[in-house]
């Protein structure tokens, strides 16, 4: 996503700068009047849920698209405008260097400096000569700037580490092809000091063990109200479908209910009341004449409860309603997110950043069948921090649905790990045969 700010003298020249600098596709992220006209703050290839990601957790104070995009704005605007100060900056040093060099009574070089440091708060001892002193505070405002440009274009400094050895180089390789992401992936490798791989690579595994957190309880045996939220296509109505029938055949079909708060979509509910019917489970429907308050009143003497909400993204019109409702119910309701193993890192992280305002109690992985490799949904649990309720494997119900354990979630990815590798080996076998 590319950023960029407009100066005119009124609207319809800076519109005409943006229609020639920027092209047709260009969005208008805000725009005010300033002194001496218009400013107008710009993005080529906008994504809504990437400016989420950029924000962080100022992004939940956005409302709607449009306020996310005028934070967006301003965050450049702040970025731009550090930028110039430290631009100034490091002009300053170069002319009172160049004073110094041609005798210019001027400050000395302790005042230079000292001011220097207060604005970039840095604690450095000053060096015997000015000279190299002036080059190092250059290279610190010079690593600034590049930051701030980092920044403003959408990418995160890269932190400072200390070298890899041979053998943690490879550790990390070999976990990035697990599926973990490169820095995570590098931040393990680099715990294993000495030794061999393979004692590095099972350090790492049980590393791994230690950071997925699962629920010690299954939902048919603890009982309450528990909410699917996630995004459309990631298996919630499936799963309560698998959750509900393990329910009836370990418990009856007595004291279990279903609920849907989807009312967004036309025949949203046909799935979940096939479910219903099959296992003689009333399903109610959450609309204007019912709230989810109302229906979860009158199930209150069911042990489970089971909700069912529709796959809507944050520039959906229901979304903030939904999320909402579920946020501000007087009945404790368990909200778990739905994960598809299928999808992108940066993918999960997005649907994570637009339904951890629901209150996120834990995590529910689908489709593991599907995924070639499985680090990238134990990475992002760990990331998260959310625990692994359970996971789904196929479509049978209920015998595809598993309680989550740490230890058997990591053996299934190495599995899966070694058979991906035996694909592509055979496939390269292949290949040279041909």
């Amino acid at each position: 996503m590319k950023v960029k700010r407009f100066f005119a003298k009124s609207m319809a020249e800076a519109l005409k700068q943006v229609s020639e600098q920027m092209g047709r596709d260009a969005v208008i992220l805000s725009n005010r009047r300033v002194d001496g006209g218009v400013e107008i703050v710009t993005a080529l290839d906008y994504d809504e849920n990437m400016a989420r990601q950029r924000l962080g957790d100022q992004a939940q104070q956005a409302t709607n698209g449009s306020r996310l995009a005028e934070m967006q704005a301003d965050q450049h605007r702040r970025l731009e405008d550090e930028l110039g100060r430290s631009r100034d900056r490091i002009r300053e040093v170069r002319e009172k260097r160049a004073s110094i060099g041609a005798g210019y009574p001027g400050a000395s070089f302790a005042s230079v400096k000292e001011s220097v440091d207060a604005g970039f708060g840095s604690q450095v001892s000053a060096p015997a000569r000015p000279g190299a002193a002036y080059s190092d505070e250059l290279a610190q405002m010079r690593a600034e700037i590049s930051s701030l440009k980092d920044l403003m274009h959408g990418r995160s400094a890269e932190p400072q580490v200390p070298a890899a050895t041979a053998v943690q180089q490879r550790l990390a390789e070999r976990l990035q092809e697990f599926g973990l992401a490169g820095e995570l992936a590098g931040s393990l490798a680099r715990r294993h000091k000495a030794g061999r791989l393979e004692d590095g690579w099972k350090q790492c595994l049980k590393m791994l063990c230690a950071g997925v957190r699962t629920s010690r309880t299954e939902w048919p045996d603890q009982g309450g109200v528990y909410a699917l939220v996630g995004p459309t296509g990631s298996g919630k109505t499936t799963t309560i479908g698998k959750l509900a029938a393990r329910y009836v055949l370990k418990h009856g079909a007595d004291s279990v209910a279903l609920v849907t708060t989807d009312r967004y979509r036309v025949a949203a509910h046909e799935q979940l009341f096939v479910f219903g019917r099959i296992l003689n489970v009333p399903v109610r429907v959450v609309d204007d004449s019912y709230s989810l308050d109302d229906i979860l009143d009158e199930l209150s003497d069911r042990h489970l409860v089971l909700i069912d909400t529709a796959g809507l993204t944050s520039s959906d019109k229901g979304y903030q309603e939904q999320l909402a409702e579920l946020a501000r119910s007087h009945h404790n309701i368990k909200t778990h997110l739905v994960v598809s193993a299928t999808s992108q890192p940066r993918i999960m992280k997005s649907v994570w950043h637009c339904y951890k305002m629901a209150k996120l109690a834990g995590c529910v992985m689908t489709k593991i069948d599907e995924a070639l490799t499985l680090g990238e949904s134990l990475g992002f649990v760990m990331e998260t921090g959310l625990p692994v309720a359970y996971y789904t494997d196929g479509q049978k119900i209920p015998e595809d649905l598993h309680h989550a354990e740490a230890v058997p979630l990591v053996r299934l990815a190495v599995d899966r790990l070694k058979r991906l590798q035996q694909q592509q080996a055979v496939a390269e076998g292949a290949s040279e045969l041909a």
